[in-house]
C-alpha cells in the first residue's frame, strides 16, 4: 500500500541518517566537551547521574501507572495520526512550560529540566502504547530510554546505540533484569551536554521566555519524529 512504501522509504533514509558518521565539527564539539567535563569533579559527576537516575526512574514508573494500553486493531496510517495528533499536543505542552519557566529567569529556568523531562517520557509511554508496544514490561521501557539517547546525544554514541535497538527482539534478550545496570552515566552525561547548549539562553532575562517556547518545542518535535521511526523499525522487522 502507498502509505506503507512510504513508511519503508522514511525508516531506509532515517537508518542512515542514525548510522552516518559523525563530522569534523561533531568530533570537535564532543572532544571539546569532553574536555569540559574533565575538569568536572567526579563527585559532582556522580551526583547528578544518582539525580538523573532516581527522577528518571520515578517518572517511569508514574508514567508506566498512567499510560493505558492500546491495542485496538486500526490501520497503520489512522495509528499515526493519533500519534502525530498525540505529538502535537505534547509540544504544546513543553512550549507552554518553557515559556513559563523560561519569564522568571535562573531560577525557574532550573525547574525545566525535570518538568521537560517528565513531559518527553510520558509522551514516549504514549506512543509506545500507541504502536501496540506494553510499557509495563521493563524491556520496553529501556527501549524508550535507547530512543531518549538517540534523540539527544552526539553522533558517536547515537551511532552505538541504534546499534544496539536495530534488531531488538533479539538485543533485548541480552539485557539485564536490573534497570540499575543501565548506563546512567553515560545517559545523564550526553542528554546534559546536549541540552545544556540548547537551554542556556533560556537563563537570561527578557528573551528567557521566548527560548523556552521555541527549543522546547523543537526538542519534543524531534524526539517524537525519532519515537515513529524508531517504532516504525521494529514493526518492519516483524513483518520481515
Amino acid at each position: 500500500m502507498p502509505y506503507e512504501e512510504t513508511i519503508i522509504t522514511e525508516v531506509a533514509l532515517w537508518k542512515k541518517q542514525m548510522l552516518k558518521r559523525p563530522s569534523l565539527l561533531n568530533r570537535l564539539s564532543s572532544a571539546t566537551q569532553k574536555k569540559i567535563n574533565s575538569y568536572i569533579p567526579e563527585k559532582v559527576h556522580t551526583t547528578l547521574t544518582a539525580a538523573i537516575k532516581q527522577m528518571i526512574r520515578a517518572v517511569l514508573f508514574g508514567a508506566r501507572k498512567l499510560t493505558r494500553s492500546s491495542r485496538q486493531a486500526i490501520g497503520l496510517k489512522e495509528m499515526e495520526d493519533k500519534i502525530r495528533q498525540t505529538i502535537t499536543r505534547y509540544r504544546r505542552t513543553a512550549a507552554a512550560e518553557g515559556g513559563i519557566t523560561g519569564a522568571g529567569g535562573f531560577l525557574t529556568g532550573l525547574a525545566d529540566f525535570p518538568l521537560l523531562l517528565g513531559i518527553k517520557l510520558k509522551m514516549l509511554f504514549d506512543i509506545a502504547s500507541l504502536y501496540g508496544f506494553d510499557v509495563k514490561d521493563y524491556k520496553e521501557r529501556i527501549y524508550i530510554l535507547h530512543i531518549m539517547q538517540l534523540t539527544f546525544s552526539s553522533q558517536n554514541h547515537r551511532r552505538q546505540v541504534f546499534q544496539q535497538m536495530d534488531n531488538w527482539e533479539i538485543q533485548k534478550q541480552t539485557l539485564p533484569e536490573d534497570i540499575h545496570q543501565f548506563d546512567w552515566r553515560n545517559f545523564q552525561q550526553e542528554y546534559r551536554d546536549y541540552i545544556d547548549l540548547a537551554k542556556m539562553a533560556q537563563m537570561l532575562p527578557v528573551i528567557g521566555a521566548a527560548v523556552g517556547v521555541i527549543v522546547n518545542y523543537r526538542l519534543i518535535e524531534k524526539l517524537g519524529a525519532t519515537a515513529m521511526n524508531a517504532y516504525r523499525m521494529r514493526l518492519l522487522q516483524r513483518v520481515d
